[in-house]
């Protein structure tokens, strides 16, 4: 596989040269593109990278016939000391694209140990969503969130834990979103760094304003209203992704230059949106080569390219929405934190999350918090599971 990923790195095609100044408002600029790659195929250690991978323990199971991946770290009192003296809770910790696993690395020794006067640590399974990097994908359609669920609830019980916590974010939150509606009384509390939904009111909603936004408001009118003007320029992918995976995931699977391109792109944006404007992307802001091309190999390496997009068009497809999952309020108390750079807005509906106990407006991060600002993550994940417990403590009736 790394040979035959280092023969298609250095064998590809002349890059197209970009317009002048445009940084990264049309993609990926190509001049800062080479380097990436150069550094890909002559200076990646793939051996260190995997024993980098390796540190925490990996598992496989089967459920309803797929092999699913996770992680699984206990706390451990000769890992960090005074483990044996806190409350451990299960906390099932969930990706999204395209991020993988790899995004947590830095945040699971945090959360697994004693954190300032917190009386609990976490217990993490940190799976791989089923299509995504280690994980099989179906054969079938139909596996969107709600059936994802199901998988990781099982998963749960399969490791002891009939009742848990969930944090995610993107997908992960979408997944932990349908996991608490579906088994409130098997799931204690839900943390989200993007909490979202999908409904005929959000997105009619979204929509309307878009179109109003494209036809009648002015460039700077569009700009004064929050996300508006981002959600219109940068979501074309989701569209494709969600209408014609297979065409797109063909382009990516085949070519590793242009699979390279396309997840820059992505971390750019994800991360801030101003570095649209910036020669080189802003990729070097919170992220090392090593870090980015680390959680490229999740994908590159399994070939789930293309599986791995096809939840977008099972999330939007007729069978999904007319399961109308997030019509149904969930009872789990549930707490939201927004990084400051964010672009994708998030809900704060009482209706679908009636017991949600706070929203935290952080001023830093972006898509990515857990790999961008783990710190910043792990803050804010304690700080949301205690306001958890302690309405859980005041609530019996949950």
């Amino acid at each position: 596989m790394i040979e035959d990923l280092r023969d298609r790195l250095l064998t590809h095609r002349p890059l197209t040269p970009p317009l002048q100044g445009v940084g990264f408002r049309y993609g990926c600029n190509t001049t800062v593109l080479q380097p990436w790659v150069d550094y890909w195929a002559n200076e990646y250690n793939f051996t260190q990278r995997a024993e980098y991978f390796n540190q925490f323990p990996h598992y496989k199971t089967n459920i309803q016939g797929l092999d699913i991946h996770f992680i699984h770290v206990k706390p451990d009192d000769s890992k960090c000391a005074g483990v044996s003296d806190k409350i451990v809770l299960p906390l099932l910790l969930l990706h999204g694209r395209p991020g993988s696993v790899r995004e947590f690395y830095d945040a699971i020794p945090g959360l697994s140990c004693p954190y300032q006067k917190y009386p609990f640590v976490f217990e993490i399974i940190a799976p791989s969503l089923p299509a995504f990097g280690f994980s099989d994908a179906p054969v079938r359609r139909g596996m969107a969130p709600p059936q994802i669920a199901v998988i990781f609830k099982n998963l749960m019980a399969r490791l002891g834990h009939d009742k848990f916590y969930i944090q995610g974010g993107d997908w992960g939150s979408i997944i932990g979103s349908a996991i608490s509606t579906l088994y409130p009384d098997n799931v204690l509390g839900f943390h989200s760094n993007l909490l979202l939904m999908q409904n005929s009111c959000a997105e009619t909603k979204t929509l309307a304003r878009a179109m109003v936004a494209s036809t009648q408001l002015t460039s700077g009118e569009a700009a004064k209203i929050p996300n508006l003007t981002n959600i219109i320029e940068e979501t074309g992918y989701i569209h494709e992704q969600a209408t014609k995976p297979e065409t797109l995931g063909a382009s990516l699977s085949d070519s590793a230059v242009g699979f390279l391109c396309y997840m820059l792109e992505k971390f750019s944006t994800g991360t801030k949106l101003e570095h649209r404007d910036l020669p080189d992307g802003g990729l070097s802001y919170r992220f090392s080569k090593d870090e980015l091309l680390d959680n490229m190999m999740a994908y590159w390496s399994t070939n789930t390219i293309t599986t791995s997009m096809r939840i977008y068009g099972e999330f939007f497809s007729n069978k999904n929405r007319a399961l109308a999952i997030d019509d149904f309020p969930t009872p789990v108390p549930v707490w939201s934190c927004q990084a400051a750079n964010e672009f994708l807005g998030m809900t704060k509906s009482k209706l679908k999350y009636p017991h949600l106990r706070g929203v935290t407006l952080l001023d830093d991060g972006g898509h990515f918090l857990a790999f961008e600002l783990p710190k910043l993550f792990i803050d804010n994940v304690f700080l949301g599971m205690q306001a958890i417990l302690d309405y859980r403590n005041t609530k019996t009736e949950l």
